[in-house]
């Protein structure tokens, strides 16, 4: 059944993997839809008057499927009301730079980091039927949550509170857009919304996947699947939820 809802900018580019134009050139190609803007935004004064080109989107015409990963820090917020702004800066470099450093381990790319969350995705998962690539989604989340203590350990050594965090995948289609402001790709899709939503299904250092990725992997043997919950998605039925672990794990 399926459940789908509605580092480098050269490889990016490479037209391998379909992203064959550059953000100047999309950001070109969508100029007749910008005119529209100055039309639906209310008329300001000169000091507060922002140009249309200060900020631009663009959306290539391909869509593409992957695997989505997305790891939110737990309690950030009480912490870093705690820590004086240089323990901050480390607390949350440690974090998302070892998160980051495990999802290239993996073959995986960022897509950005959002406050206390790292978003990314895997470029070499687009054919959901190589399972062997397709899993390194599920290993890179096993191995963020096998890390957890022993980066926790380091922190306290530091003086800085132990780290919980939560992770969550899924697999769909999406999008690839860019802004006039960065080289950098952003994506939108289901399973970029997904990952975000169903990441509160996890308990702390937990790992959960979403329906659509279950489907696809759910006969590879090395994995443990239960699933905790359906995430109400406002139709009768509800989007399952899976915790996954090593079988190898305790």
């Amino acid at each position: 059944m399926n459940w789908e809802l509605d580092m480098n900018w050269d490889q990016m580019l490479n037209p391998s993997i379909g992203f064959e134009q550059t953000s100047a050139e999309l950001i070109q190609q969508s100029r007749p839809h910008t005119e529209l803007v100055p039309e639906l935004v209310p008329e300001q004064n000169q000091s507060q008057r922002m140009s249309v080109s200060d900020y631009l989107v663009a959306f290539t015409t391909q869509s593409h499927s992957y695997c989505v990963g997305y790891v939110d820090m737990v309690n950030s917020t009480k912490i870093s009301a705690s820590l004086p702004r240089d323990k901050l800066s480390l607390y949350y470099e440690t974090f998302l730079n070892s998160m980051a450093k495990i999802v290239g381990n993996f073959n995986g790319k960022v897509i950005k980091n959002i406050g206390d969350c790292l978003l990314y995705y895997f470029p070499l998962s687009e054919n959901c039927s190589d399972l062997d690539k397709v899993s390194n989604c599920l290993d890179c989340g096993i191995t963020m949550i096998n890390v957890q203590q022993r980066i926790s350990n380091e922190l306290v050594s530091n003086g800085l509170p132990s780290l919980s965090y939560r992770v969550s995948a899924d697999y769909g289609n999406v999008v690839i857009m860019n802004t006039n402001h960065s080289k950098e790709i952003d994506m939108i899709g289901p399973p970029i919304n997904m990952c975000s939503k169903i990441n509160h299904s996890a308990k702390s250092n937990e790992f959960v996947i979403g329906g659509d990725f279950y489907e696809i992997v759910k006969k590879l043997q090395k994995y443990k699947f239960k699933q905790v919950k359906e995430y109400d998605i406002g139709f009768k039925l509800g989007y399952p939820v899976y915790k996954i672990q090593s079988k190898q794990s305790p």
